[in-house]
């Protein structure tokens, strides 16, 4: 079990699957990401502009490094259809030796082709 803050685990919502399967998509294309799940849907609950809000959401989890974060935020911020969308990066901070070297090698192998 590797332990290192190195990799990074990173979240964003929304409003239907088809937009999370299409992001999603993108992300790990560009290589921002090795690997993005997405999961749903679920309800979300928030404060939005004064009001209690509540959605139906579909969440899409994105494995990363600590050097792709910025990139993958950059892009989240761009493809993301909401005018302030979730983007948390929480660390990685155990896990398989395996899964983290396949992670990094997926990354390494490509660069973020241009849009």
């Amino acid at each position: 079990m590797a332990t290192n803050t190195e990799y990074l685990q990173v979240t964003t919502t929304i409003d239907s699957e088809e937009q999370a399967q299409k992001l999603a998509q993108q992300i790990v294309e560009r290589r921002l990401a090795a690997c993005a799940q997405v999961v749903g849907p679920i309800i979300s609950t928030y404060y939005w502009k004064g009001q209690v809000e509540s959605a139906r959401e579909w969440m899409c989890i994105a494995k990363t490094t600590q050097m792709k974060y910025p990139a993958l935020e950059d892009a989240i911020l761009r493809l993301h259809p909401y005018e302030t969308p979730e983007v948390l990066a929480t660390p990685i901070v155990a896990g398989s030796n395996a899964y983290l070297d396949w992670i990094a090698k997926e990354l390494e192998i490509g660069t973020e082709p241009s849009e």
